[in-house]
């Protein structure tokens, strides 16, 4: 079985309170340190790449984000889907080529761009495009920004995700969404839906998640801010 085959397989038959888990490497090492703690698959975040390469989020470089992106998936051997943002302005062909380059089985593509909302039927078009340029090789997750640069409105989420299954998409992110609402967009969404989890306990669990409704949950940059914070307080504790 190939990897994205695992990969598909790995979003099948999940039970309500498990879902699948997907940390967020942002290099070789903190891939390889995910990997032995046991993680069927990996998910990078792009701003935690963006971080770590010393870029604002949203303004790495495509060349930058995929060479980062092909170091996690060379370091590892577990599946390992990629966080390209909004396909940094690539031709779906080209996009896809990059993906599978860099050895990527899956990736996550934003319906906006610079914090304004794109229009979801032309969105669909596009992610239809990519669609047809993977074929059965990549794993697309369709984030939906309603709740991070809409008005929030559940319903709109559902729409939205609706056009983008149709085109395609393997899974759906409406990130940023409330766990209150989460129940309903499981009712009104087909298909797999990732959810975005919390590492500062302030948040539902990965298993609560789960009975909400997620299918899998990713953390985007959280990792690396939670390690980022940790190795301050290292570096602090030497100067005392």
């Amino acid at each position: 079985m190939s990897k994205v085959d695992v990969f598909r397989a790995l979003h099948r038959g999940r039970l309500p309170g498990d879902p699948l888990v997907l940390p967020g490497p942002w290099d070789a090492l903190s891939a390889r340190v995910c990997e032995e703690a046991g993680f069927p698959a990996l998910a990078t975040p792009s701003a935690g790449i963006a971080a770590a390469l010393g870029h604002e989020d949203g303004s790495t470089p495509a060349d930058e984000m995929f060479a980062a992106v092909a170091r996690v998936c060379g370091a590892v051997d577990v599946p390992v889907s990629a966080d390209v943002e909004g396909g940094y302005g690539l031709a779906p062909k080209e996009l896809v080529e990059r993906l599978l380059e860099a050895g990527a089985v899956g990736c996550n593509l934003e319906d906006s761009r610079q914090g304004v909302l794109k229009d979801p039927r032309e969105h669909a078009d596009w992610l239809a495009e990519v669609r047809y340029a993977a074929g059965d090789l990549l794993f697309v997750n369709a984030r939906v920004d309603t709740f991070a640069y809409g008005d929030g409105d559940p319903e709109r989420a559902i729409e939205r995700a609706a056009l983008y299954v149709a085109a395609g998409a393997d899974c759906v992110y409406p990130i940023g969404a409330p766990a209150h609402v989460l129940p309903l967009l499981r009712s009104g969404i087909q298909g797999p839906l990732n959810v975005l989890g919390r590492l500062d306990g302030k948040g539902p669990s990965p298993t609560e998640l789960g009975e909400l409704g997620a299918t899998r949950v990713t953390f985007g940059p959280g990792l690396q801010r939670r390690a980022a914070r940790q190795m301050r307080e290292l570096a602090d504790s030497l100067r005392t």
